[in-house]
């Protein structure tokens, strides 16, 4: 009886509470049904039952026209866009070419060429032998060449784009580096410099053998800097080598206004950007204001902001080819800054807070056999020992 009693009194109660939340639920489904919104909302005039009746695009073209009309139309929600521009005004902004302008050969003539090149493949019967019997090689230096001088560069410009090379170095700014640069590091150039492979301080201890195509009589001007690695202005760089009025691709003839230092990343700031820029020079230009002393062991007068370089050269200086690599810290970055830099290497390192226990008691409720573990070594009581 006093089972049915209590059983009874429960329902009682659920049924009360159910009654409760339907009705709390009522009321505020009636609270936003009386808000209005504060416009017309999206496809407010679409009828969902009779879907037929809705004018038919019949072309993809008078979809995308469509489209673009709705995008541009001025709405009073806040939509994902204007969320990203409030909180990066220059988010998607439209950026400067400051490079050489890029001349495409005529379409026609690249489908001609094409065709020819089909044609004549068909045609040999070599060909054809050493790719039914499987040994044909496919010839990589022509593969580099066609790579080049066609999608190479814009390729190499999304890489750039991708580590952010442009936004550090040019902000509001890109070129498309149609120039390319084969910079390689050691007596036997077995450490090359591509476009964001590892290298570290050790390889990179010594100035490297840079080549690239140049007109007879042309000058340039070569830059390697480092936008992740200055100890005190996040904004600042430290240059690493600057060659200017370099005479026709010869690097070693050019003129040398600061000495090559090796990558010196500092311990616990991980992988870090060097970056290689290439100017073209409209003629002889005057370094003297940008020299520096030779040897420069000085990290203020290393301090470098590439922007500021080329603002100042822009009527003279066009950048023109691109390469960067990552490094980070090994044991030849101590030597570099006691012996050549002659600091005190700063190290960063992660303090990791104290481990929180809360206070112990001295019946744990609930607790695995291992509760007393955590209080073992600390300075609080321990109730006995399992």
């Amino acid at each position: 009886m006093a089972l049915r009693m209590v059983c009874t009194s429960a329902l009682r109660a659920g049924t009360d509470l159910a009654v409760r939340n339907v009705r709390t639920f009522r009321k505020s489904a009636l609270a936003c049904r009386w808000a209005a919104p504060l416009g017309p909302m999206p496809n407010e005039d679409v009828q969902s039952e009779n879907l037929d009746s809705l004018e038919k695009y019949r072309s993809y073209t008078r979809y995308l026209k469509k489209a673009e009309e709705e995008k541009n139309t001025s709405v009073w929600w806040k939509t994902y866009r204007k969320y990203v521009e409030d909180r990066d005004p220059e988010h998607g902004a439209e950026r400067v070419n400051i490079g050489l302008p890029r001349y495409r050969a005529s379409r026609t003539a690249e489908v001609r060429e094409r065709r020819r090149i089909v044609k004549d493949n068909k045609n040999n019967v070599d060909l054809e032998q050493a790719t039914r019997l499987r040994t044909f090689k496919i010839p990589l230096d022509q593969v580099q060449d066609g790579w080049e001088k066609t999608t190479g560069p814009f390729q190499i410009r999304r890489l750039a784009d991708h580590y952010g090379v442009f936004k550090d170095l040019f902000p509001k700014a890109y070129f498309l580096p149609q120039v390319l640069l084969g910079i390689s590091y050691g007596q036997e150039h077995s450490n090359r410099v591509y476009y964001g492979n590892r290298l570290t301080p050790t390889e990179a201890s010594v100035a490297p053998h840079v080549s690239f195509e140049a007109e007879e009589g042309s000058l340039w001007t070569l830059l390697l800097t480092c936008p992740d690695e200055h100890l005190i202005d996040n904004e600042a760089e430290y240059v690493h080598w600057l060659v200017g009025n370099i005479p026709g691709g010869q690097v070693q003839l050019g003129q040398e206004l600061c000495d090559y230092l090796a990558p010196f990343p500092a311990k616990g700031t991980g992988f870090q950007r060097y970056v290689y820029v290439l100017f073209k020079q409209e003629g002889l230009v005057d370094f003297q204001e940008d020299a520096r002393q030779s040897p420069c062991h000085s990290l203020a007068d290393r301090t470098f902001k590439t922007v500021d370089f080329y603002r100042k050269h822009q009527n003279t200086l066009t950048p023109a080819g691109l390469g960067f690599f990552q490094s980070q810290w090994d044991e030849s970055v101590t030597k570099t800054f006691h012996n050549t830099l002659d600091m005190k290497e700063p190290v960063f390192e992660f303090e990791r807070p104290p481990v929180y226990h809360p206070p112990q008691v001295k019946f744990p409720h609930r607790q695995p056999l291992r509760y007393l573990d955590r209080y073992r070594e600390g300075k609080e009581h321990t109730y006995g020992i399992y």
